[in-house]
């Protein structure tokens, strides 16, 4: 078992983060800081995923199509019906747990890959049908919907940039936190029983068919909120933003940062949004090759994820810590009692 941290290390590591993590809009370029707002965006879509996966062990390709209800919702509420941006995040985060506990009643009967299955053809689906005809009126069809840029609220001395990147922290950090919590009270064991040993957990009197639509609905809810948050900061949604490669891509994320990883989302999420600017920047014409190339290689080097590396270097760093400063001790030669003569 990997030692914790002292309290005062653990502390001063948060503090040393956030602190980073405020001072970033005012050391960064425009585009650095839409690309770290982006960060915590796809953070939250990844938590959101692997509460489903990691924790609970249901297998989700279809999680882009959580991510467009919740942006499509936080478009339609603000252009349709006037609602502040802020204002209409409920609703979207609301509206995507509805979503994801109506899908997730039925796929109760479904296990492994056929569930993969299901959750990939609802993430083929639900692209074309924000392009359905009947439905333009509401989404846009092809064309999608535009939002206005939020400004700084209390002529706070921000610009628009600023602002949504302490915005999107604020929800960010606010959601880690329920996360942290929801997995380390009582429901939390009971969703990781139900991944490790089902017929265990019903058997101590754990729900499973209810547990397992609630993970869904909870984890559809993180994902929408993320897409909400996403269409306030891109300000336009369009059907062709949410393709499968979508949820192919928050998969990665939760496969790089540590699989059953809360933190390791943070890496995942670094991952999807940096990487392929690196990979374009090496080769323009061969940049999914790199991509790739990089990705399979970081499956080789870091089988756990991120967030393992860093359990597995805090392991070490305690090991050498614990360890005598002076060496190994000197081995102690007992010594010769004279025997009776």
């Amino acid at each position: 078992m990997t030692a914790p941290l002292p309290p005062f290390q653990s502390r001063t590591l948060i503090t040393a983060a956030l602190a980073l993590a405020i001072l970033a809009p005012w050391i960064a370029s425009g585009f650095q800081v839409f690309q770290l707002t982006q960060i915590w965006v796809y953070a939250i879509a990844i938590v959101g995923l692997n509460l489903l996966t990691g924790f609970n062990g249901q297998i989700s390709l279809g999680h882009g199509a959580f991510y467009a209800i919740g942006a499509y919702s936080e478009a339609i509420l603000v252009s349709h019906f006037g609602l502040p941006y802020w204002g209409a995040l409920p609703f979207a985060a609301a509206i995507s747990f509805a979503a994801g506990f109506s899908f997730g009643l039925p796929a109760l009967k479904l296990e492994g890959h056929y569930l993969a299955l299901a959750t990939f053809a609802l993430a083929l689906a639900v692209p074309q049908l924000l392009k359905y005809e009947k439905f333009e009126d509401w989404t846009g069809g092809v064309q999608g919907l535009f939002l206005d840029k939020p400004e700084a609220p209390l002529h706070l001395p921000l610009d628009a940039d600023q602002w949504l990147y302490y915005f999107t922290l604020i929800i960010t950090l606010g959601l880690f936190y329920l996360a942290n919590n929801l997995l380390d009270g009582r429901v939390g064991r009971a969703i990781t029983a139900i991944r490790d040993q089902p017929v265990a957990a019903e058997s101590m009197g754990v729900d499973v068919a209810l547990f397992k639509t609630l993970t869904f609905g909870v984890s559809a809810l993180y994902t929408g909120v993320a897409g909400a948050m996403s269409a306030i900061v891109i300000q336009f949604v369009a059907p062709d933003s949410f393709t499968m490669f979508l949820s192919i891509y928050l998969l990665v994320g939760v496969v790089i940062g540590g699989v059953g990883s809360l933190y390791g989302a943070f890496i995942g999420a670094a991952f999807i949004v940096l990487i392929p600017d690196v990979a374009s920047s090496i080769s323009k014409a061969a940049t999914g090759a790199i991509y790739g190339i990089m990705l399979i290689a970081l499956m080789y080097v870091l089988p756990s994820g991120g967030w393992g590396l860093l359990e597995k270097a805090r392991a070490w760093l305690g090991r050498a810590r614990r360890a005598p400063a002076s060496g190994p001790a000197p081995i102690q030669v007992p010594e010769r009692r004279a025997g009776p003569r």
